[in-house]
């Protein structure tokens, strides 16, 4: 092709692609597509589930128990915040059996966490009383 047919093919071609995209706007408009925002079950708001389920896990973890804090390797990356966290954490010397009682430990831990600047699995505040979901 010359370099004039390409350009007047490329035109053509883009004039169909802007018809075809217009066309698909004109029948969604006059279709009169709305979601029904007052009624649940038309709705199409998207609801946010949490992280942690009502046992106290995420993603099958247990996030009470004896922890070991590691650099490398974890089973869960953690960010440390002030608001807005997934889990309030209390640091307990004995008894780590509910949610968010978390007793440090250098072996054997039920779970090895990183704590991480971004992109974590779970945000964690530090607590002194009163651990768990928020």
């Amino acid at each position: 092709m010359s370099p004039g047919k390409t350009n007047k093919f490329n035109k053509s071609l883009l004039a169909a692609t802007l018809t075809v995209l217009m066309l698909i706007l004109v029948t969604f408009s006059t279709a009169g597509i709305q979601p029904d925002l007052n009624h649940r079950e038309s709705s199409s708001l998207i609801i946010v589930q949490d992280k942690i389920d009502d046992e106290c896990r995420f993603n099958g973890m247990k996030l009470y128990g004896k922890i070991q804090f590691v650099t490398s390797f974890p089973d869960l990356k953690v960010q440390v915040v002030e608001s807005f966290p997934d889990l309030e954490v209390q640091i307990v010397e004995a008894f780590p059996d509910k949610c968010g009682k978390w007793q440090i430990v250098n072996s054997f831990p039920d779970l090895k966490v990183q704590i991480v600047e971004s992109f974590p699995d779970i945000k964690i505040k530090f607590v002194e009383s009163f651990p768990g979901k928020p």
